[in-house]
C-alpha cells in the first residue's frame, strides 16, 4: 500500500513527467475541419428551389401577389378611386374632343327635300360633336325604320362631315287599303300615305285586302292591259284570291286565280276583233277561261227581250 503523502522530490518528478502529455483540443475551435456535406434544411431548400413550380411561384407569383395587394390596398380608399377615375375621364375627354375627331356638319345625299327634312328631324344633332359620341349603327337603324327609305349608310368623311347616303323606295302603285290610301313599291312595301287618290294620279290604282302582297302579279296584269290605259280605272283584289279589272265606264273583267294575264289577253283579242268592250257590257267573266260569260247592261237586256218578242209575233 502506497502512502498518501509524497515527498517534494517525488511531486517535482511527477510534474515533469506529466508535462510531456498532449493536451486535448476542444471541439469546434478555429482551425478544425468542417463537414462539407450541407445540413438537412439546406438540402431541402436547394431541392425545393430546383422545382419548376416553386421557382415560377417565387419569380412570378410572389411579385404579382405583392403588386395586387398594393393596388388593392390603394384602391380600397374611396378618395384614391375618385381621383383616378377623374384623371382617366379627363384624359379621355381631352383625346375625344381634339379637332381631328370633331364632326362639324351633316350632309345628306340622295334624298328628296321631304325625306331630307325627316332625316334631320330624326337626328337632331348639335354640332360640333365628337365622333366618339356618335353611334352610327343606332342612327342607321333609326333611319332605316322610315318606310320611304330602302337603304341608308352613314360614315364620317375627312374634314368633320357626317355623310348620310339615302336610297328611297320608288312608288309604283297606289293601294286603296282598308281605312287608308298608301303608296307602295314593286315589292309591296309601304312608301307613304296619301290624303287622296288625286295626290298621285300618275300611279295605277289597286284596291282590296291583301293586294299589297301580290304586287308583281298586279304589275304584270297592268302591263298586259296597256291597250286599255285610257279607260282603265284600276285593279281590285277579290277575296284575296284573284283580280278584277275595272274600267271607267263601269265595266269589269273578272280574271281567274290561275294565269290571269292569259285570260286578259284573250279578252283583249275579242275586243280587237269584235269591239267587245265598246258594246253595252257590264261584266266579262273569265273565271273559267274555257267558258267566257258576258253580262249585258239592263237596257241592253230589255232591248234584246223586245227584239225577241217582235220576232215571235
Amino acid at each position: 500500500m502506497q502512502p498518501l503523502t509524497h515527498t517534494r522530490s517525488e511531486l517535482a518528478a511527477h510534474g515533469a513527467h506529466g508535462a510531456h502529455k498532449p493536451k486535448k483540443r476542444p471541439r469546434g475551435r478555429r482551425g478544425e475541419k468542417r463537414d462539407p456535406a450541407p445540413s438537412r434544411l439546406t438540402y431541402k431548400v436547394h431541392r425545393l428551389w430546383l422545382t419548376p413550380l416553386y421557382r415560377s411561384l417565387m419569380r412570378v407569383g410572389l411579385p404579382t401577389f405583392l403588386i395586387l395587394t398594393t393596388v388593392g390596398w390603394y384602391f380600397s380608399n374611396p378618395t384614391n378611386r375618385y381621383a383616378i377615375t377623374e384623371k382617366v375621364e379627363h384624359i379621355r375627354r381631352t383625346v375625344e374632343t381634339r379637332p381631328e375627331f370633331m364632326v362639324k356638319l351633316m350632309a345628306i345625299e340622295g334624298a328628296t327635300p321631304v325625306v331630307d327634312a325627316a332625316v334631320r328631324e330624326l337626328l337632331p344633332l348639335s354640332f360640333p360633336v365628337s365622333s366618339f359620341d356618335l353611334d352610327l349603327e343606332a342612327m342607321r337603324e333609326k333611319l332605316a325604320a322610315l318606310d320611304v327609305i330602302e337603304h341608308v349608310a352613314l360614315r364620317i368623311r375627312p374634314g368633320g362631315v357626317l355623310e348620310v347616303t339615302v336610297r328611297e323606295r320608288e312608288p309604283v302603285l297606289v293601294w286603296r287599303a282598308p281605312g287608308s290610301i298608301e303608296m307602295i313599291d314593286a315589292t309591296g312595301h309601304r312608301v307613304a300615305s296619301l290624303t287622296g287618290r288625286a295626290a298621285r294620279p300618275d300611279l295605277p290604282l289597286i284596291a282590296g285586302r291583301g293586294a299589297d302582297a301580290h304586287v308583281p302579279e298586279a304589275l304584270a296584269i297592268l302591263r298586259a292591259a296597256a291597250p286599255l290605259a285610257e279607260t282603265l280605272r284600276g285593279l281590285v283584289r277579290v277575296g284575296e284570291r284573284r283580280w278584277d279589272v275595272v274600267l271607267t265606264g263601269g265595266e269589269t273583267i273578272q280574271l281567274p286565280e290561275q294565269a290571269p294575264v292569259a285570260a286578259l289577253e284573250q279578252v283583249l283579242a275579242l275586243d280587237h276583233a269584235q269591239d267587245l268592250l265598246a258594246r253595252d257590257v257590264t261584266i266579262v267573266d273569265m273565271r273559267n277561261p274555257a267558258r267566257p260569260t258576258i253580262r249585258l247592261a239592263q237596257p241592253a237586256v230589255a232591248e234584246m227581250r223586245r227584239i225577241r218578242s217582235l220576232s215571235l209575233e
